[in-house]
């Protein structure tokens, strides 16, 4: 069998068949049967085909359940795999927030200790790996199929396995659903989207293929991070930390380079049948490409659906559902808009999906579940307040801890990533899934007021917070503002207002009333034309679960320009 095939893993269930395949002697046939306790089940044959020697079959679609017995068997060889369940498959992958493991979370222990009560929930995670070509199978893998453990697996260590978002959303889809679950992790932190796109995708977007394959370069991580593994680096080259986007003629280094994770990590599942995919990923590209992400996050999404589909014989499906986890927080009193510009590309600049670029998707907003105490923060080149020294040979280093990218609520991120499972990818028409989202606005001239429409009822949980912005004539700088006594740069309500479309400055737009469906913003500051309007457009745009807009399920209004 190929290497990520094993003892207690999940097969996708029906109505799908699931697809197995391993290496063997070229020319030769392999049998491959799959046993109950009452015996044998099914029986397929397969021959072994060049250049590199490898047989796929195709199983019948099976009902949930199991433990089945699967074998594959070349002449005298055979090769039995046990324990083996069929239920949903979820991939899951994205970068550090992915990796971040059910050690690290909020109440890591009584998550640790539930483990047990979940035996059919199975995991595995392949090593991070790199490739400038499409490899056939997986180089390594850190964890093979394993029913979870405290100690062992879910619990192993800080940025290794398993992921603490994958298993969560996993065990509750099995709470939900009642059938065995199979988690895939492949995840790699401080990676950018490119490094996960095929050359399909890039080409899609316009974006360079051969970054980082010759000349100096540069690395997302900076050298910051000597002494942290690799998963635990993400600190933007200091002269980049603002910028939008690399040049097109900075070089790329490691797990950074385009297409090399897919190459290593994506291609070799391609075989796999799959039920869906979760990603957390995007933090790497608010300084990296951050104005293409509207281009590479829908083309990885459509060029990844057509892969497996193609892939797995046709078992997985065209539209093969897609979950994602909006942008969370970063650092607190930052100016910089590339964390709400990342997370505005995440919709593909719709603000709500699915969408007509991004079908059969759904997210999580996480903008609200900042967390500044997060041990698992982030050191850059630097000095100020919090200062540290490394030594680097025989020079020191100063090192300053700038704010926390790794929130612990990842219970948060998991329950929402399920509703939206569960509406999108389960069919469960009746469940809210996402937060309420505007669906008109009417402008009161004579009254300085715009009157903004929900899609849903809204409940107010800050009616003080200054989360609306509107867009006036002259270009300025947003300021931060002393509220509660803390230094908090949030982002107003803010509308675009300009006599001139051309010149545009963003103003606040305080919240007048709060109805059942509708906010209603004063103009004050704006007494020209209205342009535009933005709530949450800010890097920390408000306290832990404390955002102005909710729904009755507690799901946050996201952000919108």
């Amino acid at each position: 069998f190929a290497s990520y095939y094993g003892d207690h893993m999940v097969l996708q269930k029906k109505p799908s068949g699931a697809v197995v395949w391993g290496h063997g002697e070229l020319g030769a046939m392999v049998t491959v049967t799959l046993s109950g306790p009452s015996g044998l089940i099914m029986e397929k044959t397969a021959q072994v085909k060049g250049p590199s020697g490898t047989w796929t079959a195709v199983l019948d679609p099976m009902d949930q359940g199991g433990p089945y017995a699967l074998t594959a068997e070349q002449g005298l060889e055979n090769v039995t795999l046990r324990d083996i369940y069929f239920g949903d498959v979820w991939l899951c992958s994205g970068q550090s927030n992915m990796v971040m493991t059910v050690l690290q979370v909020a109440n890591a222990s009584q998550e640790l200790a539930a483990a047990a009560h979940y035996p059919y929930v199975r995991i595995f995670a392949a090593a991070p790996a790199r490739s400038d070509v499409e490899l056939e199978d997986l180089e390594q893998i850190d964890l093979p199929w394993s029913i979870p453990t405290a100690a062992e697996n879910l619990g192993h260590g800080n940025f290794t396995y398993f992921s603490a978002v994958c298993w969560l959303l996993g065990r509750s889809l099995y709470e939900a659903l009642g059938s065995p679950i199979g988690l895939v992790e492949v995840a790699w932190g401080g990676t950018p989207i490119e490094a996960w796109s095929s050359h399909r995708v890039l080409q899609a977007c316009g974006l360079p293929e051969d970054t980082g394959r010759e000349g100096p370069q540069i690395s997302l991580w900076h050298g910051a991070c000597f002494n942290l593994k690799p998963a635990l680096c993400f600190v933007p080259p200091l002269n980049l930390a603002l910028s939008s986007s690399t040049s097109p003629h900075q070089h790329l280094s490691g797990p950074q380079v385009p297409s090399v994770l897919w190459n290593a990590m994506i291609h070799p599942l391609l075989n796999m049948t799959l039920r869906g995919v979760a990603w957390y990923q995007g933090e790497a590209n608010t300084f990296l490409n951050t104005d293409q992400y509207n281009c590479t996050f829908p083309a990885l999404i459509a060029d990844w659906r057509w892969a497996f589909h193609t892939g797995s014989a046709g078992q997985t499906e065209p539209l093969l559902p897609f979950g994602f986890v909006q942008l969370s927080t970063y650092r607190r009193r930052s100016a910089d808009d590339s964390f709400a510009r990342l997370r505005w590309h995440q919709t593909a600049d719709l603000g709500v999906v699915p969408n007509a670029r991004m079908p059969n998707t759904f997210m999580a907003v996480a903008m609200d579940l900042g967390d500044e105490q997060s041990p698992y923060g982030r050191w850059v080149l630097g000095w100020g307040e919090g200062v540290g020294m490394e030594v680097l040979g025989t020079s020191p280093v100063f090192l300053l801890f700038v704010g926390s990218i790794h929130p612990r609520d990842k219970q948060n991120v998991a329950h929402r990533l399920l509703l939206g499972a569960r509406a999108v990818a389960y069919g469960d028409k009746d469940l809210v899934f996402q937060g309420p989202y505007p669906t008109r606005a009417i402008l009161e001239v004579t009254r300085g007021l715009l009157n903004v429409t929900y899609s849903q009822e809204l409940i107010c949980r800050q009616r003080d917070a200054q989360a609306f912005e509107v867009r006036s004539g002259i270009s300025s700088p947003k300021s931060c503002e002393r509220e509660s006594n803390t230094d908090v740069c949030l982002s107003p309500p803010q509308v675009c207002c300009s006599s001139q479309a051309s010149q545009c400055q963003w103003l606040p737009a305080p919240v007048v009333a709060v109805g059942s469906h509708t906010v209603t913003l004063a103009l004050s500051g704006c007494r020209t034309l209205v342009l535009g309007l933005r709530y949450a457009w800010a890097e920390w745009p408000c306290e832990y679960q404390a955002c102005p807009l909710y729904n009755p399920q507690g799901l946050p209004a996201p952000p919108f320009l």
